[in-house]
C-alpha cells in the first residue's frame, strides 16, 4: 500500500514548531537575560566591569541628587543587576558589597566616613539591601541558566528533528507519511526512485495509482484494520507498477500513528524492493520443481542421514517415488527393507563409508511396496571437528528395469557366444573342406595342363613340316596352359594368407624395399629407374608376409611406370590423423579413380593385357596381408600421373 509522499515543505504531525513568529519572543528574552553566557569571559574582566559599573553607579547618584534626598541603595541597586546579567551571581554579588560600602562611606560628607548615625537602623538597611540583593542577583543567574537550557534543548531538538528529516530522506529504504485519505505528508527520494517517479508526480497521484490490481483490495482491508484499531501495524508482500510499466515486488510495513484521544492520524509506510528477492524465489522453486520431475521421470529419490538420531528423512516427495509408507524411518527399518541375501554387504559398505570415509556407492535389492527392487544408493557424509558424522546426504535410484536389461543381455551373450561357437566350428570346417578341396582341384587342374602342354609341345615336336599359322596356334595353346597354371598357384598363394597365426616381428621395411628394388634393377638392366627409400621405418609385422606385400607393391611400380621417360619410384612414411602410413609412389600410367573399386579385387585388371601383363591378383594379396596385420590399405592416382598406395602396420616400440 504506497501511502508516502514529499511535498516541496513537508511538514510532520510531530514536528516542533519552526514558524519565526513563535521564535522571537524566546529570542528576545534570550538577548534580555542571556545575551551572552558569563562563562565566556574570564573572572577578572568581569570583576574589573563590576568596579567600574560600582563606581560609575555611585558617582552618578552623589552627581545627580543628594544623599539625603533618600533611596540610597536604588541606583546601585541598578548596577548590582547589570553587573549581575554581565557576569553572573558572583559578580552582582560583587557589585552589591562594592555598594554597600560606598553608600555606607562615600555618599555622605564627610567622605570615607560612616553615614548613618544610629547603628540599628544602619544594620537593617543594610541586611534588608543584602538579603534584597541576593534574591534579585540570584534570580538573575537563575532565569540565564534557565535560558541558556532552553536555548539548548531548542537547538538540540532543531538538530534531532533535522537529524529525523535526514535519516527519512537519505535512507536507501522507501519511506513514507501519508493520512487516511491518500493525501501525502512526505515521502523521501529512495521511495519516488522506487516508483520511477519524480516528487512532483507522486504528490498528484493516490497511492492506488502505484498498486497493482490485484492487490487493492487487500490493500483496502488492511487499511480497514488499521484504522478500526484491530492492527497496529501490518507487513506484507505487494506489487507496485514502476512508470516504465513492468512489476515491483516490495516488502511493505504499515503502522498507524494515533492521537492522544486514540483517533487515527497518519500512516508510516516502509518499502523494501525484493523484486531480486522474488526472481530468485521463483527460479528456486522452478529449479526444484524441474529437479522433483526429473527425479521422478529418473526414478531418484533423494535423502537425509541424521547420525545423533540414526534416522532417515526423504526429500521432498522421495518417499512418494520410492513407494515407502512414510518420509523418516530409522536404520534398523531400512535393514529390514533390504534383501536377506544384500543386507551383510551393505552394512560392510555403509560402515566403510561411515567410519573409514570411503565412497558409500553400492546396488542391492529393497522391498518397495511388496516388491523386490533394485536400487543404486550413493551418499556422502559431514563430520564434525573431532572426525565424526554429523549427517549424510544421498540418492536412490531404482535400476530394477536396467538389472533386468543385465540378466536379459547377459542371456543373450551367453546364447550369443553358444551360437559364436557353434559357427566357429561350422565355419572352420567349411575352411578345412575348401582349403582341401583347393589343394584337391590345383592338383587335378595341373594333370590336364601338363597333358595339354605336353602334347602340344610333342605335335610340333613331331611335325616339322607344320605350317607356320598351326604352330601358332600350338604356341597359343601352350602359352594359356601357362597362364592357366599361374592362376591356379596365385589363387592357392591368396587361401594360404588367411591360414595360421600371425608371427610379429620388428621388419626393417626400408631394408627389404631396398633390396627388392635393387634385385628389379638388376633383371633389367636396360632400364634407368631413379628410386629412394626411407630410411628408419620399422614396423611390427610378420617378415615373410611383408616380404609378399612390398614384393606386389613394387614390382607394380616397376611394370607400370615402364613406358614413362625418366621413371621415379619413392618409398616412404608420413603421419596422416595421428596414424603412420608406408607409401609406395611411382609416376607410371597411373589409373582413373572412378574405376578404383575393382583395384584391390582379384583377377579384376585396368589395363588391357597387351599394355600391360599380369593376372589381376597381385593388389588383392597385397590388400589380404594388410587387413590381417589390422591396417587399411588405399591408392590413390590419375591417369598418366602415377599412383600412390599407402598402407598402415603396427609401429614398432
Amino acid at each position: 500500500m504506497p501511502r508516502g509522499g514529499v511535498t516541496s515543505r513537508p511538514v510532520s504531525p510531530d514536528a516542533p514548531p519552526t514558524d519565526e513568529s513563535a521564535t522571537r519572543p524566546l529570542d528576545r528574552l534570550g538577548a534580555l537575560l542571556g545575551s551572552w553566557d558569563p562563562r565566556r569571559h574570564p573572572w577578572w574582566l568581569r570583576a574589573a566591569v563590576a568596579v567600574l559599573v560600582t563606581a560609575l553607579a555611585t558617582w552618578m547618584r552623589v552627581a545627580l541628587a543628594p544623599a539625603e534626598s533618600g533611596g540610597r541603595f536604588v541606583t546601585l541597586t541598578l548596577a548590582a543587576a547589570l553587573c549581575a546579567l554581565y557576569g553572573g551571581f558572583r559578580i552582582g554579588m560583587l557589585s552589591t558589597l562594592l555598594g554597600m560600602l560606598a553608600v555606607n562611606f562615600l555618599l555622605v560628607k564627610p567622605y570615607f566616613s560612616f553615614a548613618i548615625g544610629n547603628l540599628n537602623e544602619a544594620f537593617w538597611l543594610n541586611f534588608w539591601h543584602l538579603l534584597t540583593q541576593v534574591v534579585v542577583v540570584g534570580a538573575i543567574a537563575l532565569m540565564q541558566k534557565r535560558t541558556r537550557e532552553l536555548r539548548a534543548s531548542v537547538e538540540q531538538a532543531q538538530r534531532s528533528h533535522q537529524q529525523m528529516l535526514d535519516t527519512f530522506e537519505n535512507s536507501g529504504t522507501g519511506m513514507a507519511h501519508t493520512r487516511l485519505d491518500g493525501h501525502w505528508i512526505r515521502i523521501n527520494r529512495s521511495y519516488c526512485d522506487l516508483l520511477g517517479y519524480s516528487r512532483d508526480e507522486v504528490v498528484l497521484r493516490h497511492w492506488r495509482q502505484f498498486t497493482h490490481p490485484d492487490d487493492v483490495e487487500h490493500d483496502l482491508h488492511v487499511l480497514d484494520d488499521l484504522v478500526s484499531g484491530r492492527i497496529e501495524h501490518h507487513t506484507m508482500e505487494k506489487r507496485y507498477l514502476h512508470k516504465q510499466g513492468h512489476t515491483i515486488w516490495v516488502l511493505l510495513s504499515v503502522s498507524m500513528i494515533r492521537h492522544p484521544d486514540g483517533s487515527p492520524d497518519y500512516m508510516i509506510v516502509v518499502a523494501q524492493d525484493i523484486s531480486s528477492r522474488k526472481t530468485t524465489e521463483d527460479a528456486l522453486r522452478t529449479s526444484e520443481r524441474l529437479l522433483s520431475q526429473a527425479q521422478e521421470l529418473a526414478l531418484m529419490a533423494s535423502w537425509r542421514y541424521d547420525a545423533a538420531r540414526r534416522q532417515f528423512t526423504t526429500l521432498g516427495n522421495a518417499n512418494i517415488i520410492l513407494g515407502v509408507p512414510r518420509a523418516v524411518f530409522s536404520d534398523l527399518d531400512m535393514l529390514a527393507m533390504t534383501h536377506p541375501d544384500d543386507r551383510l554387504r551393505m552394512q560392510q559398505a555403509w560402515a566403510a563409508a561411515f567410519r573409514e570415509g570411503e565412497p558409500y556407492d553400492i546396488e542391492y535389492r529393497v522391498n518397495l511396496a511388496g516388491q523386490w527392487h533394485w536400487v543404486s544408493v550413493r551418499a556422502e557424509f559431514e563430520r564434525g571437528p573431532d572426525g565424526r558424522v554429523t549427517q549424510g546426504l544421498g540418492t536412490v535410484v531404482d535400476i530394477s528395469a536396467h538389472k533386468r536389461a543385465e540378466q536379459q543381455i547377459q542371456q543373450l551373450n551367453a546364447s550369443l557366444e553358444e551360437r559364436i561357437r557353434e559357427r566357429t566350428q561350422a565355419l572352420r570346417a567349411a575352411y578345412d573342406e575348401l582349403e582341401s578341396y583347393s589343394y584337391a582341384v590345383a592338383h587335378d587342374l595341373r594333370s590336364p595342363l601338363r597333358i595339354i602342354n605336353g602334347f602340344a609341345q610333342a605335335l610340333e615336336e613331331d611335325n616339322p613340316a607344320l605350317s607356320v599359322e598351326s604352330r601358332r596356334h600350338l604356341e597359343r595353346i601352350r602359352e594359356a596352359s601357362k597362364k592357366m597354371g599361374e592362376l591356379i598357384d596365385g589363387l592357392l598363394k591368396l587361401s594360404q594368407l588367411a591360414r595360421g597365426e600371425l608371427q610379429r616381428a620388428p621388419v626393417d621395411l626400408s631394408a627389404m624395399a631396398t633390396r627388392q628394388l635393387r634385385e628389379l634393377a638388376a633383371t633389367s638392366p636396360e632400364r634407368t629407374v631413379d628410386w629412394s627409400v626411407q630410411p628408419g621405418m620399422i614396423a611390427m609385422a610378420e617378415e615373410a608376409l611383408i616380404e609378399a606385400l612390398l614384393q606386389n607393391l613394387l614390382h607394380n611400380a616397376w611394370k607400370y611406370s615402364a613406358h614413362t621417360a625418366g621413371a621415379r619410384i619413392q618409398v616412404s612414411m608420413q603421419d596422416s590423423g595421428g596414424r603412420r602410413e608406408f607409401v609406395v609412389a611411382d609416376n607410371g600410367a597411373g589409373f582413373d579413380m572412378a574405376r578404383a573399386a575393382k583395384l584391390f579385387q582379384p583377377f579384376q585388371r585396368l589395363h588391357m593385357p597387351h599394355e600391360f601383363a599380369g593376372l589381376g591378383i597381385g593388389l588383392a594379396t597385397a590388400r589380404r596381408i594388410v587387413l590381417r596385420h589390422g591396417g587399411e590399405l588405399r591408392a590413390q592416382s590419375a591417369p598418366g600421373e602415377g599412383a600412390r598406395f599407402y598402407f598402415t602396420l603396427q609401429p614398432a616400440a
